[in-house]
């Protein structure tokens, strides 16, 4: 991405405060998201892969990560 500005022929339209917070927020969760799965693919780069008894099954990943959404969503009638 660039940090140079559009050019003059083209203007850009503002966001709202409110739109550009949200933004920003995302942006930040975002950037956190990917500094975290860098460091995991860094330690995986210097360590090699953790053994097999060390990692967590996918299903029971899948199952927790049901569990949550289920949770989130409003239960239908």
């Amino acid at each position: 991405m660039s940090e140079q500005p559009a050019p003059a022929d083209h203007a850009r339209q503002q966001l709202e405060p409110d739109t550009a917070d949200e933004l920003r927020a995302y942006a930040a969760r975002t950037r956190e998201s990917a500094a975290q799965l860098a460091a995991v693919l860094e330690d995986i780069a210097i360590n090699g892969l953790p053994s097999a008894e060390d990692c967590t099954p996918w299903e029971e990943l899948r199952e927790t990560h049901l569990a949550r959404l289920t949770a989130q969503r409003p239960a239908v009638a």
